[in-house]
């Protein structure tokens, strides 16, 4: 059947599916670390971002402080993170990433590129080509979308709009 157009609602609803697939898939696959999805999530958010205080942290991924400090502690207790004073204001923490956090990230990443890479693996090479490329749109309107950037701050917003290369 040719769907050169989509039925209104179809792309939508592909996006969400794939969305949830793919993350439940990936959550699988990171447990390969031994890590839980949410300190799965705020380690990538570390080694892309830097040192943040905790309550930054949880407002970039959307995530209760509650569980974000309970995640950190666990982190902090495997020797993944530190979690000191934060020099720029006493009231709040500092997380950063320690060696072994920088390892186990290295090692999340290779594993999760190694699914993805498996995934497409799947398909002929036109079809990887038009995902792939459907992949870099679609990545640049996300990067132009507000609502995919509203909590970050203004600088880190301004470059992720940026178009891809």
């Amino acid at each position: 059947m040719d769907r050169t157009v989509t039925p209104p609602g179809l792309a939508g609803s592909l996006l969400r599916e794939v969305a949830r697939l793919y993350t439940r898939a990936q959550r699988v696959v990171a447990d390969c670390c031994h890590t839980t999805s949410t300190q799965c999530h705020l380690l990538t958010e570390l080694a892309r971002s830097g040192p943040q205080p905790l309550s930054e942290l949880g407002a970039r991924l959307f995530l209760e402080k509650s569980w974000v400090s309970r995640a950190v502690d666990a982190m902090v207790a495997r020797g993944l993170v530190t979690k000191e004073p934060n020099p720029a204001d006493a009231r709040s923490w500092l997380v950063t990433l320690t060696a072994e956090g920088e390892r186990t990230v290295a090692e999340l990443n290779r594993t999760l590129d190694e699914h993805a890479d498996h995934l497409l693996g799947a398909l002929n090479e036109r079809d990887r080509a038009a995902v792939e490329h459907s992949l870099l749109l679609l990545m640049k309107a996300l990067r132009e979308d507000t609502a995919a950037t509203c909590c970050l701050p203004p600088a880190e917003a301004k470059e992720s709009r940026t178009p891809c290369r």
